[in-house]
C-alpha cells in the first residue's frame, strides 16, 4: 500500500512554539528592546495617587525582562559589554551609591536609588548589549517611531473630540494613553518620534521619490499631535534637537526649514486667532516678564533647590528627599500643588515633588558628587558621538538630536513618569553609536572603536 502524500510540498514547517519564539528573540534580541518601547504606551490603569509612592508601569516590567535577557546572554558568552560603556556608566552608579548612603533618610532614598540605577545604568547597558548592528538599531528606532505616531493620532482624536485633559475649562489637551496625571508624557514620546522621523526624512531620497512625501506626512501628524499637547517645553527642546540635526546635515536646508516653519507659524496664528493654543505658546515669550502660575511655581522651586544645594553642597539631602526640604527653603509664593483633570481620572491635585529641573534636582538631592557622575555619563556619550560624527548616517543624527533634546529639556524639566524607561532606552541607543559600536556587520569595529 502506498503511503499518503501530504498536500504540501517540501519539508513541513515546524509549528510555532514558545521555544521557537524564545530562540528567535535570542537570535535578534533587539526585539526585546522594541517590546519594552511598545509597553511604555500601555495605560497604567491607576489614578496616579499623589505621586509620592513607587509606581510600576508596564514599561518598567518589560525593562526588567529586557535587562534579565541581557544578563542571561552575557553570562552565556553570546554578548560582550564594551569597556568604554563600563567606564562611562560606572561613575554614575558609584556616586549614586555614595549619595544614598550619605542621605539624611536612607530608607526613603533607596527606592530612588533603584529607580535611577534602572533608568540611567541598567536599561542603557542592556540596550548596548542587545543592539549589535544597523538592523537592531532600525528595530529600536522603528518602535519609537511607531509608538510616537500612535500616541499622536490618539492625542489628535482626544483634542478634537473633547476627551483630552482639561485646560481653560475644556478637555482639549492631547495627552495620549498617559492621561492628565502624566500630562507631559505624550509630548516627550512624540518629540522623540519626531527626531527619528526627521533623520529618516533627510535620508528618504535614497529610498525613492515616494519616501519623501510619506516622511513629510508622518512629520505633519507628529507636529499636529505635539501642537495639541500644548507643551511649551517640548517645542523648545525639539527645536534645539531638530535645528542641530539640520545644521549638521545641510546648513542651507536648515535655513530653508526655518523660513518655512516661520511661515507656517504665521498661517497658524492667523487661522487660530486668539485661541487657547496660540495663547499657550505665546506665553513662552512672557515667561520672564509676566510668568503664569506654573512658570512662577517653577521659578520658586528652582530657587528652593539652589538653596538646598548651598546648604548641602557635597552629597545633597538624598535621592527622593527634595519634597521633605521643599517647604523649608521655598518662598510663600509657591503653590501647594498643580491641578489635573480628564474624563478618565477625573480631578486630581498633584504635589510638587521636584524642582522641574533635572540639573537642580541632582544638585539638591545628590550634591556636586552626584552631579559629577551624571555629567560624566552624558559627557562621555556626547564626546563619543562627536568623535564619530557622520551627518549622513540617520542613526548618528538621531543620537545627536536626542542628546540635544535631553540636555535642553533638563533645563526646565526632570525625569518622571512612564517615559523614564523610554529615555533610558534612547540613552542606550545613543551610547551604542557613541562608544565605538558603529552599526555595520557584527564583529567589524569602527576605526578606534571596539567590535560590535
Amino acid at each position: 500500500m502506498t503511503a499518503a502524500v501530504p498536500w504540501h510540498h517540501g519539508t513541513p514547517r515546524a509549528p510555532w512554539t514558545s521555544r521557537r519564539v524564545l530562540a528567535g528573540l535570542l537570535a535578534r534580541p533587539s526585539w526585546l528592546v522594541a517590546a519594552t518601547v511598545a509597553c511604555v504606551g500601555v495605560p497604567s490603569g491607576g489614578a496616579g495617587g499623589d505621586g509620592a509612592g513607587v509606581q510600576v508601569t508596564a514599561g518598567d516590567c518589560a525593562s526588567v525582562a529586557m535587562v534579565a535577557a541581557a544578563v542571561l546572554l552575557a553570562a552565556r558568552g553570546r554578548l560582550a559589554l564594551p569597556r568604554r560603556a563600563l567606564w562611562a556608566f560606572a561613575p554614575l552608579a558609584a556616586t549614586l551609591g555614595v549619595t544614598t548612603v550619605a542621605s539624611s533618610d536612607i530608607g526613603s532614598s533607596l527606592p530612588g536609588f533603584v529607580r535611577d540605577v534602572q533608568i540611567f545604568v541598567l536599561v542603557p547597558l542592556a540596550v548596548v548589549l542587545l543592539v549589535r548592528d544597523r538592523r537592531d538599531l532600525a528595530i529600536v528606532f522603528g518602535s519609537v517611531l511607531g509608538l510616537g505616531l500612535g500616541e499622536a493620532l490618539y492625542g489628535i482624536w482626544q483634542a478634537l473630540s473633547g476627551a483630552g485633559a482639561s485646560i481653560g475649562g475644556a478637555n482639549v489637551r492631547a495627552v495620549g494613553t498617559f492621561g492628565a496625571v502624566d500630562v507631559m508624557a505624550m509630548s516627550i514620546v512624540v518629540g522623540f518620534a519626531f527626531l527619528v522621523l526627521t533623520a529618516l526624512a533627510l535620508a528618504a531620497p535614497r529610498f525613492g521619490a515616494a519616501a519623501v512625501p510619506v516622511a513629510l506626512g508622518g512629520l505633519a501628524v507628529l507636529a499636529l499631535g505635539l501642537l495639541l499637547a500644548l507643551s511649551r517645553g517640548s517645542w523648545i527642546a525639539l527645536g534645539a534637537g531638530v535645528g542641530l540635526m539640520l545644521v549638521l546635515f545641510d546648513r542651507w536646508l536648515a535655513v530653508k526649514a526655518a523660513v518655512c516653519c516661520a511661515a507656517l507659524g504665521l498661517v497658524a496664528f492667523g487661522l487660530l486667532g486668539g485661541g487657547e493654543i496660540v495663547q499657550r505658546y505665546a506665553s513662552i515669550a512672557g515667561s520672564v516678564s509676566a510668568p503664569d502660575q506654573s512658570v512662577s511655581d517653577r521659578y520658586n522651586l528652582w530657587a528652593a533647590a539652589g538653596r538646598i544645594w548651598t546648604d548641602h553642597p557635597v552629597t545633597g539631602v538624598g535621592v527622593k528627599n527634595f519634597p521633605d526640604y521643599r517647604d523649608t527653603y521655598a518662598g510663600i509664593e509657591l503653590s501647594s500643588g498643580s491641578e489635573t483633570d480628564d474624563p478618565v481620572h477625573g480631578y486630581q491635585r498633584q504635589p510638587l515633588l521636584s524642582p522641574h529641573d533635572e540639573y537642580l534636582l541632582i544638585l539638591s538631592e545628590q550634591g556636586a558628587l552626584g552631579f559629577a557622575g551624571f555629567a560624566a555619563l552624558l559627557g562621555a556619550i556626547v564626546w563619543g558621538l562627536w568623535t564619530r560624527r557622520d551627518a549622513r548616517d540617520p542613526f548618528w543624527l538621531i543620537g545627536a538630536g536626542f542628546m540635544t533634546f535631553l540636555l535642553v529639556n533638563f533645563l526646565y524639566a526632570d525625569m518622571g513618569g512612564p517615559t523614564c524607561v523610554l529615555t533610558g532606552v534612547l540613552v542606550g541607543a545613543a551610547a551604542c553609536r557613541a562608544f565605538g559600536l558603529r552599526p555595520g556587520r557584527p564583529g567589524r569595529p569602527e576605526p578606534g572603536g571596539e567590535p560590535a
